[in-house]
C-alpha cells in the first residue's frame, strides 16, 4: 500500500533561516488484515476530510525485524496516537514495537501526546491482562525476542488497556464509532500563538504600572485590569507587552485582538469570541451554537483554570456577562486585561483596577517625533522649533507622533510649515482626521495598496499580494516601503501585514464613503453580509475590485451569472463555496483567484491576466480545462494546488517564464516528471509528499531559487547543477535514497535523512545555521564529519547515528538548540561542556551513553530532557544551571541514590521536574526546597520508598505520582494550597491519603489502580473540583456525598467493585460527563433528571443496576451508552432527548424495548442490540432513514443495523 495522508511540511513562506518542520497530527497503528479495509479505512477517510495530517501505516515500511526510522520519526512527530487493538494486533511484532514507542513518547513528553485506543472486537481487560489471542501471540514472540522485549510489550499493552477508549463489537456500526473517534481527535487539533509588540519609547513605566495592578489584591474577586484612553495612546501596545511578559506564568492564555471589530458581526459576534476563547484555552475546536452554550462551557471548563485573557479594543457592545459569564466564577489566580477607549465600559463592569496611560512626556514625544522625522534622536538645527510645535499639536499621542513624524521625513521646511498649519486646524479629538493627512499625501498606487491591506490583507503574507500589485503596475516595492516609512503599516517577523486599528479604520472609512448606501458600488467588499447580498441579489457591481466571501455558513451555488458584472474584479476569495459553470468569458481583469476548501470549482476560468492561482484543498482533477491553458498564462507568478489529491498528473508548466512559486505539497497521487528548466524566475519549489520522480530542464539556470522541498517524494536524483544555485537558502531532502551532489555556499538550512549522508557531509557549506540529519530505513549513520567548520550553527538535530563520538561538537560555540536521538553507539558527548550559549538540550535513546560531561558551564541552559539512556549513571553540574526551568529524566535505569546528580535544591528557577522509569532511584533529595516548582511528576520509579514532605512547595500546581508501588504515603499534599491537579496511579502500597478538604483550588483528581486504598477523605468538600476519576480501587466501599461539588463537570468511576452507590450525583448541576463502568455492586442510581447540562452518559458492565431514573429528562444529552447491564429491564421513553446524537444499547439481556427513538433526529449513529424486540418486529434490511438537517431537507443516507425491533409499529418508522 502506498504511503498516504495529508502530511504537511511547513509552507515555503517560512523565514529564510529556519527549516520547515514536518509534523503529523495523528498516527494510526493497526494490523492490516484485521481492519485495513474496514474500521481503519472509515477513520482515515474522516480524518482526511478536514485534512488532518494523518500517518497511515505503510506496509512497505515494515520490513526486517525492527520498525523503520521513518515510522519512528512519524511517531515522534505525531500528536495523537490511535492504536487499533484488534485480535491479531499482538501477532505483529511491528505493531507491538509501534505501541511501545507510542507509550515511550507519551510518557516522555506528557501533555504533548494523546493516546486514543480502539478495542476492536477485543475486551479492554483482555488487552490489559494479555489474555486470549494476545497471550498466545506473546508466547510465540517470546521464543524469538526474549524476556526483556516481551516485558516491554506486555507493559505497553497493560498501560493502553487501562486507558479510556472505544470498544467496537460485531453489532456496532463501525463508521459511526469512527465518527465518534474523529470528534475526539478534532477536539484536540488546536494550537496557541505568541504576540509581537512594536517598540514604544517610554513603555517600561506603563508596563510596570499594569504589572503592579495585576499583582495586587482584587476586591470582591474582580480580577480585571482595565486600560483606557483615547485611540492611538498605546493601549494595545502596552497590553501586548504585559502579555508577553507574564503569559508563561499562566496555565492557559488568550489574546483577543480587536473585540470591537468582532462584535460588529451581526449574526455571530458573541459566539465567535466565545469560540476563540474556548479554542485557545481548551484547545477544543468547539463551534459555539449560541451564547448560553458558550457561557456554560466557559463557566465549567475555562473558569477553573489559571488563565490570562486579554480583551483588546472593547466598546460599549461588550458585556462581560453575556460573553464570559460571571467574572467571580473564574479562578482567583486568573487575570483579565481589557483595553478600551471608553472608561464607562470598565465602570459598568465594576473594574476597580484602572490605568489610563498619560500622553507621552514632552521629552519622550520629542524623541519619538525625531526618531521618525529624522531617523535619529537629534534634529536638524533649522527644524528644532518646528519639532516643538509638532509635539504640541500631537498632544502626547504616540500614534500621531509616529505617523506625523514619518510624513515629515526627508521633506523640506516649506512642507513642514504647510502641514503644521493644516494640523492646527483639526481639533485634537479628531485623531483619524489628523492621521488621514498622511494618507492624503500618498500617490494613487500607494493609496490602492493601502486600501487593499486595510480591507482584506491584514495578517496576510506580503509576497502573494506583491504579485497582484505588480501586475496592476502599483509598484508594491516602493508602495509598501512608503507605507512603512509613513508608519501606516508594519510587517512582522513572519512577513505578515499589520495595521493599527485606527489606521485600518481610516482605510475602511474611505471605502465606505465611496457609497454610504450601496456596498456593491464600492471598490472593495470584505463584509460577508455585503458580499452574499450582492451575489444573491445580482446587484450591479461593475466598480468592485476586491471581493472576499466566506460560505461556510451558506448553502447555495455560485454560478457565472453572479460574477458576470464584475468586470474590474482583480481579487476574488471564496472559502468553502460551491462554484459551478464556465467562467472563461467573465472576470477579464482577475489577477488573483483564491479558492480554499471549495466543494466544487468552475470548469473553466479566465486566466489571461492571472498572477496567483490558489486552489488549496479543492477538488481539482486532471481533466480541468485550465490545465491546457496554463502554459499560456504568461503573467502567472504563483500556483498552489497543495492537498488537491485528485490530481494525478504533473501539470505542464512549460511556457510559464514568470512563475516564481510552485506548491504541490501533499498531492499524494501526483506522479510523473516536472519540467522546470525554463522557469528562470522560480524562487520556491515544494513537491513534498508527491510521487514526482524527476526534475527536467536546466536546473542550474534557476539562479533565483531560494527554497526547495522534495522530502518524501519519489525523486530519483538531485541534479548535479544544484551547486550553481547561488540564491538557495533552504533545502529539505527527507527520506530520499539518492546521491546528493555538492551544495551551494549560500545554503542556510538543510534537512536530510539518507544513507548517503556520510558521503555528502564533507562537502557541506560552512554557512549553515540549521542542520538536521538522520539515518534512513533503520540504518544508522556510521560516520559523521568533523563539525569544526560548522561554527555558525544555532540548531543541530542528529538522529539515528551509529558513531562513537561527535567530532568537533565543542567548536559549535553559537549552538543554542541541540537534539540528539537514537545514537545507538555513542559513548560520550565530549565537547558538550563548551557550548556556553546552549539553551535547550535533548538526549534521547542513547543506548550505551554512560556519562555526560559536567554541565556547569552551560549557564544559559533552560531545558534539559534525557530519555531512555539505560547506562547513564551520573549527571554532574546541574547545581550551576541557574536558568534551568525544565528538567526531565526518563527511563535512565542506572541512575541511583540521588539520581547520580547534584542535589536539586539549588535549582531555584526550576518550574517542572519529571522523573520517570528510573528503577534504581530510591529517593529524590532536595525536591522540597524547589520554591519555584509548579509541576512535579514521578512515575514508574519502583524502588522509591519515601518522598520528602512536599508541603513547602507553595507554588506547586500539578502533582503526579504513578507506578511507585513501594511508596506507602505522600506526605504534605494536604497543605499544597495551589494544587490544581493531583494524580495517584498504580501506587499499590498506599493504603490511605491525607484529608484533601483543604485543597481549595484542586480541579482535577485522578486515583487509579490503588488497590489498597479504602477511602478518599475530604473528597466531598473539594468545591473547586471539575474532574474526578476513580478507577481500579477495589477496596473502596464508600465515597463521600458529592453533592457539594457544584462545579464538577466530569465524573468517571471504573471497576470499583465494592462500591454500592455514588451519593449526591443527582445534585451535580454542572455535570456534563458521567461514566460508570464495571461497578458491579451498584444496584441503583439516584434520579438524574436534574442534571440539565449532562451531555454524555456511559453505563457499562453494571450488572446489578436495574433502572436509570430520570433519563428521559436529560434534554442536553448528546451521547448515551448503556451496555452489558444485565439486570436493566426497562428504560424511560427517550422521545424528549432532542439533542441526542449517539445511542448505543447492547448486552442488556433483560431489556425488552426502547421507546421514543422514532421521534429523534439523528446526525451521528445509532446501535441497539438485535435482541431487543417488540410485539411486531421489523426486518432492518427493509428500511433506510433520511438524515435530516435543521431545515428538514435530506442531506445524506444512513442505514440502521439490527435496531428496528425497538419500534412499536411500522408507521413509527415511516413517520420519520
Amino acid at each position: 500500500m502506498e504511503l498516504t495522508g495529508s502530511n504537511a511540511i511547513a509552507s515555503s513562506s517560512c523565514s529564510p533561516y529556519s527549516l520547515p518542520v514536518v509534523e503529523y497530527e495523528v498516527f494510526l497503528s493497526f494490523r492490516g488484515p484485521d481492519v485495513r479495509t474496514t474500521f481503519a479505512d472509515f477513520l482515515y477517510r474522516l480524518l482526511d476530510r478536514p485534512k488532518i495530517r494523518t500517518f497511515l501505516d505503510d506496509e512497505e515500511l515494515r520490513k526486517g525485524e525492527m520498525i523503520s526510522p521513518s515510522l519512528v520519526k512519524a511517531i515522534g512527530e505525531s500528536r495523537i496516537y490511535i492504536p487499533i487493538l484488534s485480535p491479531g494486533y499482538a501477532s505483529s511484532k511491528w505493531c507491538l514495537q509501534e505501541l511501545a514507542l507510542m507509550l515511550e513518547r507519551y510518557k516522555q513528553d506528557e501533555g504533548s501526546h494523546i493516546i486514543l485506543p480502539i478495542f476492536y472486537l477485543m475486551e479492554p481487560r483482555d488487552v490489559r491482562h494479555c489474555k486470549g489471542s494476545y497471550e498466545e501471540a506473546l508466547e510465540q514472540h517470546r521464543l524469538k525476542y526474549g524476556e526483556e522485549t516481551i516485558r516491554v510489550w506486555k507493559d505497553a499493552l497493560e498501560e493502553v488497556g487501562q486507558m479510556t477508549g472505544w470498544r467496537v463489537t460485531e453489532s456496532d456500526r463501525q463508521g459511526a464509532v469512527a465518527e465518534s473517534v474523529f470528534s475526539e481527535v478534532w477536539s484536540h487539533i488546536k494550537g496557541n500563538y505568541t504576540l509581537l509588540t512594536n517598540e514604544l519609547i517610554g513603555i517600561d513605566s506603563h508596563v510596570n504600572h499594569v504589572m503592579e495592578l495585576l499583582k495586587s489584591d482584587f476586591e470582591g474577586g474582580i480580577n480585571v485590569v482595565g486600560i483606557h484612553g483615547m485611540g492611538g495612546i498605546g493601549k494595545t501596545t502596552i497590553a501586548k507587552a504585559v502579555y508577553n511578559k507574564v503569559f508563561t506564568q499562566f496555565e492557559h492564555h488568550c489574546f483577543l485582538e480587536d473585540v470591537r471589530e468582532t462584535l460588529s458581526l451581526k449574526n455571530d459576534g458573541v459566539t465567535t469570541l466565545q469560540s476563540k476563547i474556548i479554542s485557545s484555552i481548551l484547545r477544543d475546536d468547539h463551534m459555539v451554537r449560541d451564547a448560553s452554550q458558550g457561557i456554560h462551557i466557559i463557566t465549567n471548563r475555562v473558569c477553573p483554570r489559571k488563565v490570562l485573557i486579554v480583551l483588546d479594543n472593547v466598546d460599549d457592545r461588550f458585556e462581560f456577562g453575556q460573553i464570559l459569564g460571571e467574572v467571580r466564577k473564574f479562578s482567583p489566580e486568573s487575570r483579565f486585561i481589557i483595553t478600551t477607549r471608553d472608561k464607562r465600559v470598565l465602570e459598568l463592569l465594576q473594574v476597580s483596577k484602572l490605568y489610563e496611560p498619560s500622553g507621552m512626556s514632552h521629552d519622550h514625544s520629542l524623541q519619538l517625533l525625531r526618531r521618525h522625522a529624522f531617523r535619529m534622536d537629534n534634529p536638524l538645527e533649522d527644524k528644532t522649533t518646528l519639532c516643538e510645535e509638532f509635539v504640541k499639536v500631537a498632544a502626547g499621542l504616540p500614534l500621531a507622533l509616529e505617523v506625523i513624524g514619518s510624513l515629515l521625513f526627508r521633506r523640506d521646511r516649506k512642507f513642514w510649515e504647510a502641514k503644521l498649519i493644516e494640523l492646527k486646524r483639526i481639533p485634537p479629538t479628531k485623531v483619524q482626521e489628523r492621521l488621514k493627512i498622511s494618507y492624503d499625501e500618498l500617490s494613487g498606487s500607494e493609496k490602492q495598496i493601502f486600501l487593499d491591506i486595510s480591507c482584506v490583507f491584514i495578517g496576510e503574507n506580503k509576497e502573494l499580494p506583491f504579485y497582484m500589485w505588480s501586475d496592476c503596475n502599483f509598484n508594491p516595492e516602493s508602495g509598501i516601503s512608503t507605507l512603512i516609512l509613513r508608519s501606516l503599516l508594519k510587517v512582522d517577523v513572519d512577513n505578515k501585514f499589520w495595521m493599527h486599528d485606527h489606521v485600518r479604520d481610516i482605510g475602511r472609512m474611505i471605502v465606505r464613503e465611496e457609497d454610504e448606501q450601496h456596498p456593491w458600488k464600492r471598490t472593495r467588499i470584505w463584509s460577508n453580509e455585503d458580499a452574499v447580498d450582492m451575489l444573491i441579489n445580482g446587484e450591479g457591481a461593475d466598480l468592485v475590485e476586491v471581493l472576499k466571501v466566506d460560505m461556510r455558513y451558506e448553502d447555495f451555488e455560485l454560478m457565472e451569472k453572479e460574477f458576470q458584472n464584475l468586470s474590474k474584479l482583480r481579487y476574488l476569495e471564496v472559502h468553502s463555496g460551491r462554484l459551478t459553470g464556465d467562467f472563461k468569458n467573465i472576470l477579464p481583469n482577475l489577477r488573483w483567484l483564491r479558492l480554499h476548501y471549495c466543494r466544487s470549482i468552475p470548469i473553466n476560468i479566465n486566466i489571461t491576466k492571472l498572477a496567483v492561482l490558489d486552489l488549496r484543498f479543492c477538488p481539482v482533477r486532471d481533466d480541468w480545462r485550465c490545465w491546457d491553458k496554463i502554459k499560456a498564462a504568461h503573467r502567472l507568478k504563483a500556483i498552489d494546488v497543495s492537498f488537491c489529491d485528485q490530481v494525478t498528473k504533473v501539470p505542464n508548466l512549460f511556457g510559464c517564464p514568470s512563475l516564481q512559486r510552485i506548491n504541490f505539497l501533499g498531492c499524494g497521487n501526483m506522479s510523473g516528471e516536472l519540467h522546470i528548466g525554463d522557469l528562470k524566475g522560480l524562487r520556491v519549489l515544494n513537491i513534498a509528499r508527491t510521487k514526482i520522480t524527476k526534475l527536467i530542464g536546466g536546473f542550474g539556470r534557476l539562479q533565483n531559487l531560494q527554497e526547495i522541498n522534495v522530502g518524501y517524494s519519489r525523486l530519483r536524483e538531485i541534479p548535479t547543477s544544484i551547486g550553481k544555485l547561488s540564491s538557495l537558502k533552504i533545502l529539505v531532502l527527507d527520506r530520499l535514497d539518492i546521491e546528493v551532489p555538492k551544495l551551494p555556499t549560500s545554503l542556510k538550512g538543510l534537512s536530510l535523512s539518507s544513507p548517503r549522508v556520510p558521503n555528502l557531509l564533507p562537502t557541506l557549506p560552512s554557512s549553515l545555521n540549521t542542520l538536521s540529519i538522520s539515518g534512513y530505513q533503520f540504518v544508522p549513520l556510521e560516520r559523521l564529519p568533523n563539525l569544526v567548520n560548522q561554527s555558525n550553527l544555532t540548531y543541530l538535530d542528529l538522529s539515528e547515528i551509529g558513531v562513537h563520538e561527535i567530532a568537533g561538537l565543542g567548536e559549535l560555540r553559537m549552538l543554542e538548540n541541540f537534539d540528539l536521538r537514537d545514537a545507538s553507539n555513542l559513548i560520550d558527548l565530549d565537547g558538550l561542556q563548551h557550548l556556553k550559549l546552549l539553551k535547550e538540550l535533548r538526549v534521547y535513546r542513547c543506548d550505551v551513553l554512560r556519562k555526560l560531561p559536567s554541565l556547569s558551564n552551560l549557564t544559559k541552559l533552560q531545558t534539559l530532557k534525557i530519555f531512555r539512556c539505560p547506562l547513564l549513571s551520573e549527571i554532574h553540574g546541574l547545581s550551576e544551571l541557574a536558568e534551568l526551568s525544565t528538567l526531565r529524566i526518563i527511563e535512565c535505569r542506572k541512575l541511583t541514590g540521588v539520581m547520580g546528580i547534584d542535589k536539586l535544591e539549588s535549582l531555584q528557577h526550576l518550574r517542572e521536574l519529571k522523573i520517570t522509569g528510573c528503577n534504581q532511584l530510591t529517593e529524590v533529595m532536595g525536591v522540597d526546597k524547589l520554591e519555584s516548582l509548579q509541576e512535579l511528576t514521578i512515575t514508574n520509579c519502583v524502588s522509591i520508598k519515601k518522598l520528602p514532605d512536599l508541603s513547602t512547595l507553595k507554588l506547586l500546581r500539578e502533582l503526579t505520582i504513578r507506578g511507585c508501588n513501594q511508596l506507602p504515603e505522600v506526605v504534605g499534599i494536604e497543605r499544597l494550597k495551589s494544587l490544581q491537579l493531583l494524580e495517584i496511579t498504580d501506587c499499590t502500597s498506599i493504603e490511605k491519603l491525607p484529608d484533601l478538604s483543604a485543597l481549595e483550588h484542586l480541579r482535577e483528581l485522578k486515583i487509579t489502580g490503588c488497590n489498597q486504598l479504602t477511602e478518599v477523605i475530604g473528597l466531598g468538600k473539594l468545591e473547586s473540583l471539575r474532574e474526578l476519576m476513580i478507577t481500579d480501587c477495589a477496596l473502596i466501599k464508600k465515597l463521600p456525598d458529592l453533592s457539594a461539588l457544584e462545579h464538577l463537570w466530569a465524573l468517571t468511576i471504573i471497576r470499583c467493585n465494592q462500591l454500592p452507590e455514588v451519593a449526591g450525583i443527582e445534585r451535580l448541576k454542572s455535570l456534563e460527563l458521567l461514566e460508570l463502568t464495571e461497578c458491579t455492586s451498584i444496584e441503583r442510581l439516584p434520579d438524574l433528571s436534574a442534571l440539565e447540562h449532562l451531555r454524555n452518559l456511559k453505563i457499562t458492565g453494571c450488572n446489578q443496576l436495574t433502572e436509570v431514573i430520570g433519563l428521559d429528562k436529560l434534554e442536553s444529552l448528546q451521547a448515551l451508552r448503556i451496555t452489558d447491564c444485565a439486570s436493566i429491564k426497562k428504560l424511560p421513553d427517550l422521545f424528549a432527548l432532542e439533542h441526542l446524537r449517539e445511542l448505543i444499547i447492547t448486552g442488556c439481556n433483560q431489556l425488552t424495548e426502547v421507546t421514543g427513538i422514532e421521534r429523534l433526529k439523528w446526525s451521528r449513529y445509532f446501535t441497539i442490540d438485535e435482541r431487543l424486540k417488540t410485539q411486531k418486529r421489523l426486518e432492518h434490511e427493509r428500511w433506510e432513514l433520511l438524515h435530516r438537517a435543521n431545515n428538514s431537507r435530506p442531506k445524506k443516507w444512513s442505514r440502521f443495523h439490527s435496531c428496528w425491533g425497538v419500534c412499536r409499529k411500522d408507521s413509527d418508522i415511516i413517520s420519520l
